[in-house]
């Protein structure tokens, strides 16, 4: 079975840390978001990956080539964001027999992944308490009946996870009309292939749409929770590191450093002297955390540093971001209510009780820094020596 694998979005609503790289290729734990999604795919049994591009395809291109874990890879490029069917329309010179579509930016529970593949025609559901802000599937018997977009009266507590196996005569179904927003729905497609053939209903375990910065963290949360410890680098007698460690060839970890896992130590990185890192924590490729840092729960991106003698909490920061020292993260309010976030200007509720700054690629701090909880940094954006930034810049 092929699989078609969405990656053409730019997305607007994980700004400021999609403004130079493709949402679907931001890091998660040791490969970038859509690799997990296509990892799935061909454990799964996938003889081919189909990959829809679009926004800065060529950073997809790059990484994947035109094989992966010795599986051919081919493109097809959506020019204008139409939607999901659109997406799929556009690979279809590639499609020949039944077909998977996956979304990019997604995780998904690979043993999903498999009885989606095994089951096909099917499509995967994930189990909610609320269906009313999802497409929700109805069922009869042990067949998916129909789908409806956000109903006020939902006919289950199946919500639509956005994996599906169709059969071959999909492919002549993926020219749909525009739905009221204006998209072409790949669920219209999934509509038609319901009336025609008995469609399978899979359950996820677990399942995460990673839309929103504090999503991304959640989805390394959850990939670095499933390390295994491994120490392939240079790590000093003197550091300390307790459970589930990964630190990689080519990085160095220096005297007088503690490290908790889940943590990942890429190779190039350089952690210490005396630093702490603890939580789920991502140092990426040749990043720093410096003399005496600590950084907790956080994605440190490629080339990010984060000075001696500052502290991050539960943020996330883009490529080549310099946090001067002393620069000190907030990531929780006296209140304890959950942290705020702008998303597409407005503020909205990340859900989480502790949430400290989001900062684009290239980011500087000015030493002695104080940052809000729930701040936004532009790509670019400068801090003065001493400041504290209690606003979105």
């Amino acid at each position: 079975m092929k699989a078609v694998v969405l990656a053409a979005g730019q997305g607007t609503r994980i700004r400021p840390l999609s403004d130079s790289v493709p949402k679907p290729m931001l890091p998660v734990a040791d490969r970038p978001l859509v690799a997990h999604t296509i990892d799935a795919a061909i454990d799964a049994g996938a003889d081919e990956v189909v990959l829809v591009i679009g926004y800065e395809a060529e950073t997809v291109r790059e990484y994947f080539g035109s094989s992966y874990r010795g599986t051919p890879v081919s493109y097809a490029v959506q020019s204008e964001q139409a939607g999901t069917a659109d997406a799929v329309n556009t690979a279809r010179d590639h499609i020949e027999g039944p077909f998977a579509v996956l979304n990019g930016d997604n995780l998904y529970d690979p043993a999903a992944i498999e009885r989606l593949f095994d089951n096909c025609p099917a499509v995967c559901a994930i189990e909610v308490d609320d269906p009313t802000s999802y497409g929700v599937l109805s069922t009869e018997g042990d067949a998916v009946s129909g789908i409806v977009e956000k109903p006020a009266d939902p006919p289950t507590n199946l919500a639509n996870a956005g994996a599906y196996a169709f059969p071959e005569e999909a492919r002549e179904w993926l020219e749909v009309p525009a739905s009221e927003r204006g998209e072409h729905e790949i669920t219209d497609v999934l509509a038609t292939v319901i009336d025609e053939f008995e469609v399978t209903p899979v359950t996820l375990e677990r399942w995460l749409d990673v839309g929103r910065p504090w999503e991304l963290l959640e989805a390394n949360e959850w990939k670095l929770s499933e390390l295994e410890r491994r120490v392939d680098g240079d790590v000093s007698a003197d550091a300390t590191l307790e459970g589930d460690v990964v630190v990689e060839a080519g990085a160095t970890v220096k005297s007088g450093v503690v490290i908790e896992g889940p943590a990942l130590i890429r190779s190039g990185a350089t952690v210490g002297p005396n630093a702490y890192v603890r939580g789920a924590t991502l140092v990426a490729a040749d990043a720093k955390v410096g003399h005496a840092a600590e950084v907790k729960n956080s994605v440190l991106s490629r080339g990010a540093s984060v000075s001696h003698l500052s502290y991050v909490g539960d943020s996330v920061l883009g490529r080549d971001v310099n946090f001067g020292a002393g620069t000190n993260v907030a990531n929780l309010r006296h209140d304890d209510a959950d942290i705020e976030f702008t998303v597409k200007g407005d503020r909205v509720s990340t859900g989480r009780r502790k949430f400290g700054v989001v900062a684009g690629d290239g980011v500087k701090t000015g030493i002695n820094s104080s940052l809000s909880p729930g701040l936004k940094l532009s790509a670019g954006a400068t801090t003065r020596p001493g400041e504290t930034v209690e606003r979105d810049r």
